[in-house]
């Protein structure tokens, strides 16, 4: 195998790739068949998954980045008193959130705003004004300097019926979950690359191994391991190609019809390509072709060495 290797040149491997076929080290590749047809439909098989795979893994990182910027871009603070010192503790907080540093304009919620954030729990004929519903403050975050650390030890001390919520305990797993299936997206790229280069090499060592007659009749008429694994590479490479290009075409294609990212939609409303993401697809058929490049590459060499 060592003098294989060292005789294999890669420039003239990829010239033989890139060249036209009809040559004597082709025609022992079979053109049609089961290996033919077990490369294109792999190839294009894992092209269609991987295409979903990125979808997912773009997906996930875009919906962390937007939990993430938008549950930290502002806090909330509850005001709970009873009913004669409500109104009293509100004006306080209030007055203590718009002297913070790095917070925008505290914004009390109304009454109908509150009945819209309980309305998916008690139905939209709850009377809000009956219930005893704490008060709700929003405040926005508008620089680096804000504590919220310091902010709720103020209000403890001086306001106490209110208490700061910076969405920390809503953040942090949502992000977390997100960027998990992110990372399982991108585990799934690379499983299903090499899951593509396994089916490519068992293609490309079962064509060897049915030609291993036609192989010892080539050397001895004078073929050497380099052509016939130049012919072995350029075909399974250019299958693989094809294969890939349709898949990533079809799989393009279906995410095309999901559902687009709405105002109301969540997180299975944008699991397509959004801007130049489109773009990313389209480096799917040259990964496979790489892969498919490398594959047959050692398979050829192994098994050309065994051949005898």
């Amino acid at each position: 195998m060592g003098r294989n290797f060292r005789g294999l040149n890669l420039s003239i491997l990829w010239q033989g790739l890139a060249g036209a076929e009809g040559g004597k080290g082709d025609r022992i590749v079979p053109p049609t068949g089961f290996t033919a047809q077990l490369t294109l439909f792999s190839a294009g098989a894992m092209a269609f998954l991987a295409v979903f795979a990125l979808a997912l893994a773009l997906a996930t990182g875009r919906l962390a980045d937007r939990w993430a910027s938008e549950l930290a871009g502002s806090v909330t603070v509850r005001v709970s008193a009873p009913v004669a010192d409500q109104e009293a503790q509100v004006q306080g907080a209030l007055s203590i959130l718009s002297e913070t540093p790095g917070a925008g304009q505290p914004r009390l919620l109304p009454q109908d705003e509150l009945a819209d954030l309980l309305e998916p729990w008690f139905g939209p004929d709850m009377p809000v004004d009956a219930l005893p519903v704490p008060a709700l403050i929003d405040l926005p975050v508008t620089g680096d300097d804000f504590d919220a650390e310091g902010l709720r030890l103020r209000l403890e001390a001086e306001a106490p019926g209110a208490v700061l919520d910076d969405h920390t305990e809503w953040r942090r797993p949502l992000v977390s979950a997100a960027n998990r299936l992110r990372m399982l997206g991108i585990v799934s790229l690379l499983l299903i690359g090499a899951a593509s280069a396994a089916m490519i090499t068992l293609a490309a060592k079962a064509a060897l191994a049915a030609n291993g007659q036609v192989i010892r009749v080539l050397r001895l008429i004078g073929a050497r391991d380099l052509t016939i694994a130049t012919a072995f590479v350029r075909r399974f490479t250019r299958r693989a190609a094809v294969g890939s290009v349709i898949g990533t075409l079809a799989g393009m294609g279906c995410v095309a019809l999901l559902p687009g990212a709405s105002a109301a939609g969540g997180f299975m409303t944008g699991l397509g390509f959004q801007g130049w993401d489109w773009l990313m697809p389209m480096t799917i058929p040259l990964i496979a072709a790489g892969l498919a490049f490398v594959a047959t590459r050692w398979a050829a060499l192994t098994m050309l060495d065994a051949v005898r």
